[in-house]
């Protein structure tokens, strides 16, 4: 149940359709992204991480999720 980046990339643009979203992963489970969006301007970064995490909508959860790995850098924009 492999997912290309791009798949990633649209999952996280339809909770955060302003942000600057760069998703990188060749082999389909593993990630790394990262989102800039003035929406995280005031958050700490773990309220900034649970934001793209919900927006990926269950694809880590549990041995059966289409993501096992995501390293994640959010930030609003300087």
């Amino acid at each position: 149940m492999a997912m290309l980046a791009s798949d990633l990339e649209a999952l996280i643009r339809q909770a955060l359709p302003n942000a600057k979203i760069t998703v990188d992963g060749e082999d389909g489970v593993h990630f790394a992204a990262e989102v800039i969006d003035e929406s995280f301007r005031g958050m700490n970064r773990v309220q900034q991480q649970r934001a793209v995490y919900a927006a990926i909508k269950g694809k880590m959860d549990g041995p059966n999720g289409a993501v096992h790995a995501l390293a994640l850098t959010t930030k609003a924009p300087d």
